[in-house]
Parts: structure tokens; sequence; C-alpha cells
């Protein structure tokens, strides 16, 4: 499969957490590992929470919102047997967000993602997402997509 990044193939655009247009974002960058999409980010000072040495919990659910809902994109663009990116767009919005902090995820180390769909109904996808530091699971999601028609796509 191709390695590059959903991000970078078009599966967004302006979004805070991994739209490549986006100045100010977070620019993950998600690519298939088999039927799973992985995510290597690494947080900045400014990124904090609570301290300076650990990630702040709101970016941390933007970090498994993103990176689930590019899976859920790309598996869509499969789906449909045809690259991600191509028009007419695939787009997905959050349905439902249910982030369970397990640890204070350091702010020092590589964050590491990976997410696997586990229910496809129609337009809704359901993906189930863990994001660890040093081998240790800090936080994990569940995300709920419905992909959606945009009108400025």
């Amino acid at each position: 499969m191709n390695k590059k990044a959903f991000q970078d193939l078009g599966s967004v655009s302006h979004c805070h957490g991994c739209g490549p247009d986006n100045e100010r974002g977070l620019k993950i960058k998600s690519t298939w590992d088999g039927e799973e999409a992985v995510c290597t980010w690494q947080a900045q000072p400014h990124h904090c929470g609570g301290s300076k040495d650990i990630v702040n919990g709101g970016i941390i659910a933007s970090l498994i919102d993103c990176h689930s809902l590019n899976l859920a994109i790309a598996r869509a663009y499969k789906n449909d047997g045809r690259p991600i990116g191509s028009t007419p767009k695939i787009s997905c919005v959050t349905a439902n967000l249910n982030v369970s902090y397990l640890r204070p995820t350091p702010i020092r180390f590589p964050l590491h993602l990976r997410a696997k769909i586990t229910r496809v109904e129609g337009r809704k996808t359901w993906v189930s997402c863990t994001l660890s530091a040093e081998g240790l699971v800090c936080a994990t999601g569940e995300v709920l997509g419905i992909r959606v028609q945009r009108e400025d796509e």
C-alpha cells in the first residue's frame, strides 16, 4: 500500500489537527499499516497541559479524533476503489468522540497512534484508537465518524 500520508494525498485540507493547509495546526500524518492506520507525532512545549511535562488533554483528543477520521476517510476511498483525494471528495465529521485518559502523556517523547475500524454501517464508521508514548498506552479513544457531502469541496 501507499506509504504517503492520507493528509498529503488530499484526505483533508484545513483541519486544526490534520490539515496540511492549516499553518497553525498539529499537522499529523496518518499512513496505512495493513488495515490499520499509524501516526507518530511530537508535541512541542506549547502543547503542555497542567504542567510543562505533560501533553494537554485537548491536544490528545484532537490527535485521536483526526487520526481516526482520516482512517475512516481513507477506508471510504478504498471501498470506493479510488485514490484518496480524488473527486468527488469524501469527508467525514465527528458524531461522537470518547477519550479515556489512562496516564499522563509525557511531552518529551514521540506519541504513537494506532487506529482500526471496528464497524461500518452505511455512512457511519466506528474507529478505535490508542495513543502511546515509550511503549505505554496513555489514552484510548472511540470515534464515530459520519460520511458527509461538503459544499466547499
